[in-house]
């Protein structure tokens, strides 16, 4: 019987290690940004200085609802924003918290501004300005309820 009841307690908690984490943008909010020179530019950018809260989501399957921006002609480039288009981080409304790069396995079908789901690995980017902070590898989406 100990034997069982020590199996279904594995079991659990390593199902419970595999769930993906909910988190809204308020979490991602708690990042600070300063001004850093990258000399291959010779330009300053916003370096994130990220909370230990956000630290201990990297390499987490998360889940996120927000706006899905498909910014690419060619349709390979793929955003998910709290605020729609018009109100993005490109259009100076939010900061960099505000958006994350999405990396999935086939081309979604989603519409510029679907209010969608998306699960993802959370991987954090300080240092390659060529892609945004925050960035969700391995997605899986679906339209919000």
């Amino acid at each position: 019987m100990k034997n069982k009841i020590l199996v279904a307690f594995i079991t659990l908690t390593s199902f419970l290690g595999y769930a993906q984490k909910n988190i809204t943008w308020q979490d991602l909010a708690d990042v600070s940004f300063e001004r850093k020179y990258f000399p291959v530019y010779d330009e300053y950018f916003l370096y994130p200085n990220f909370s230990p809260s956000v630290k201990a989501l990297e390499g987490k399957k998360v889940s996120i609802t927000g706006y899905f921006l498909d910014i690419d002609p060619q349709g390979e480039v793929f955003i998910l924003s709290r605020g729609p288009m018009s109100s993005c981080f490109f259009c100076g409304v939010g900061g960099p918290e505000t958006a994350m790069e999405l990396h999935f396995s086939s081309k979604p079908s989603f519409k510029m501004d679907d209010i969608v789901t998306i699960t993802g690995v959370l991987q954090l980017n300080s240092e390659d300005i060529n892609h945004f902070n925050y960035i969700l590898n391995d997605c899986e989406g679906q339209l919000a309820d």
